[in-house]
């Protein structure tokens, strides 16, 4: 098989561009990420929330820890979080604020569940720059 030149040269120059990234990516390790689905009791989404948003402002190895509402249902909220490590996120789960935050936080909510684990590469934001 022949390779014209030109489609040669411009392969090489979209992996030289690329190779920056992919090593950052390799050198980073496994990130570990949740995406989860929270719904608050009748009214008591707002107040869920600030209590999400302040119980979890210093966490080591929480790389990003977004709590968003859902456009449609004034009950739901959405939690993307980013970790350094799976073990990271496991052991914030024992720190005081955090039990502090689970204890407000659990007479206002009707339901929780995980939607997605998954292994952040990344993109914009602080979470995935280095």
């Amino acid at each position: 098989m022949t390779v014209e030149r030109r489609s040669f040269l411009a392969g090489a120059a979209a992996l030289a561009v690329a190779t920056p990234a992919a090593a950052r990516v390799a050198a980073q390790g496994a990130r570990y990420g949740l995406i989860g689905k929270m719904t608050a009791k009748t009214g008591q989404r707002d107040a869920l929330a600030a209590i999400l948003i302040e119980g979890t402002a210093a966490m080591p190895g929480c790389l990003s820890y977004i709590v968003a509402r859902d456009a449609t249902d004034g009950d739901v909220l959405w939690i993307t979080e980013v970790w350094e490590s799976k073990d990271a996120h496991v052991n914030a789960l024992a720190l005081p604020a955090v039990r502090t935050a689970i204890g407000r936080g659990r007479p206002l909510i009707a339901g929780m569940e995980t939607i997605a684990e998954t292994m952040p590469l990344g993109g914009s934001g602080s979470a995935t720059r280095s």
